[in-house]
């Protein structure tokens, strides 16, 4: 629990004051009746004394000055917040590469089925965009609520030579900042999940773009497409293409995010596990102040009804 106004706490300090004062009132009393020495008549004219009774409505009375003190310095508790900004980027590996048929039907057909579905599964409450990459890296559907659009973005996709991993980076990282009016100084809540085979050959490097992706802290998690046993036909020739795990988890890791791989279903659904939680919701602080006062008023009241029904009244 947090304190919206803790200056005001310092209230508490009188409590001891008033216990204090209660317990020299009671002592007091107890000197009074010693002065009357006639014991005998004394047991005759007094009362029967109301033993721990007479302490009860004292007691509830300080527990409710304690609970409004309290609840003067406006008590707060964290309440989870969805984040109706958050932002995932989805950027699809297009180079030459992805055709290689060792993953069923091949690379590129089951990164675009899995990129769709990504879209289709992930809540409500984010926007998504698009980035396509091979030699270079475009947004090729900006971030929004239309899951429509990103997923025909994706069916639109083509083939290209070379891959930019780092530029795929830094293109999603450029889309999130332009999200809204206040994304350059106020950027939303983001993660970027690229699908790749796994070697940059073109623009800038994996770990510049760790670096920058650490820098607006948006952590960008990974899924490798391919085996080592993966060819390709280009111009008529056969290329291996073997898929480069340790780029994609040095990216994955260094950014802050998890590497992942197609052929684990299992370890797919972790990505909406981990996004879900680091961007779904915001802890805000909610006054409480309320509660306190409530407890204050039944404890008030206890103490009135034991005063009433035990000495017939109010304390």
């Amino acid at each position: 629990m947090t304190f919206l106004s803790p200056e005001r706490l310092w209230l508490l300090a009188l409590l001891p004051v008033l216990a204090a004062a209660y317990v020299v009132l009671q002592m007091r009393r107890g000197k009074y009746a010693v002065r009357f020495t006639n014991l005998a008549l004394l047991a005759e004219v007094a009362p029967r004394r109301p033993g721990w009774r007479r302490h009860v409505a004292a007691g509830l009375f300080l527990a409710m000055m304690l609970i409004m003190m309290i609840g003067f310095a406006r008590p707060a508790t964290g309440v989870k917040v969805p984040r109706d900004r958050a932002t995932v980027m989805v950027a699809v590996d297009v180079s030459l590469s992805m055709m290689a048929k060792d993953v069923t039907p091949d690379r590129f057909e089951a990164a675009k089925s899995a990129a769709k579905k990504f879209i289709r599964d992930l809540p409500a409450r984010f926007n998504v965009g698009v980035v396509s990459f091979a030699g270079n890296a475009s947004v090729v559907a900006a971030p929004s609520a239309d899951r429509q659009a990103a997923i025909a973005s994706i069916d639109q996709l083509v083939l290209a030579k070379r891959t930019a991993i780092g530029e795929a980076v830094f293109a999603s990282l450029q889309a999130v900042r332009s999200f809204d009016a206040e994304a350059r100084d106020d950027p939303p809540p983001a993660h970027i999940v690229l699908l790749s085979d796994g070697d940059n050959t073109t623009g800038r490097s994996v770990g510049e773009a760790v670096d920058a992706s650490r820098t607006a802290q948006i952590p960008v998690s990974t899924i490798a497409f391919g085996t080592p046993y993966g060819t390709v036909d280009i111009e008529g020739e056969t290329t291996s293409v073997s898929v480069n795990k340790e780029t994609l988890r040095a990216l994955a890791e260094g950014s802050g995010g998890k590497p992942y791989e197609a052929a684990d279903a299992g370890q797919l659904s972790e990505v909406y596990d981990s996004i879900g939680s680091s961007l779904g919701f915001k802890i805000e602080h909610r006054d409480v102040a309320a509660r306190f006062t409530g407890i204050a008023l039944l404890l008030a009241l206890a103490a009135g009804g034991a005063s009433l029904a035990w000495f017939s009244r109010l304390p």
